[in-house]
């Protein structure tokens, strides 16, 4: 990665959520009255640069590349502060707080963070891959998280050589 490429890093973020019940249960249905609203209040978010939508549809939520029941939220941000402001200072908090109506509780981690160059569209195996490697390996400069976070520059010198451990940013 080019200098000028480290002042266009974006930050990607996935996470993955469990259902309780199917989408078209009503103990689901506050969740998915709360789509709407949070994906137009992140695509208006200041720093908000994408988000995985399925083809056709305002959302992800029916696609499964992380198996049945398992829904998927991909998206990318100019920076870290963008997503944690969005995530912990909006409308999203409340349905955080949520979270456990319609949710099972992962054992391993669900949301993975990674660097990318400004202009690329991460896939969603792409992603996938970053949240096994986080699994896996623990945080790195090549996948991490808010708690555990690396720096655009960190993630650059440590691209294409195997991830050592090292202090977060």
């Amino acid at each position: 990665m080019t200098p000028s490429a480290h002042a266009a890093a974006h930050l990607a973020q996935l996470n993955v959520a469990t259902l309780r019940h199917p989408l078209d249960d009503p103990r689901i249905a506050p969740f998915v009255e709360l789509l709407d609203p949070v994906n137009a209040a992140a695509d208006g978010a200041p720093g908000f640069v994408w988000r995985l939508v399925e083809d056709g549809e305002a959302d992800a939520t029916g696609l499964r590349p992380a198996g049945d029941g398992v829904i998927v939220n991909l998206s990318v941000w100019e920076n870290q502060e963008a997503l944690w402001d969005f995530a912990y200072r909006s409308g999203h908090l409340e349905a955080m707080r949520r979270r456990r109506e319609w949710f099972e509780r992962h054992v391993e981690a669900h949301l993975v963070l990674w660097w990318i160059p400004g202009g690329h569209v991460p896939t969603v195996g792409e992603a996938l891959d970053r949240l096994a490697d986080l699994r896996a390996h623990g945080p790195s400069p090549r996948a991490f998280t808010f708690t555990s976070s690396y720096s655009a520059e960190e993630a650059a010198r440590a691209a294409g050589t195997t991830p050592v451990e090292a202090s977060p940013a």
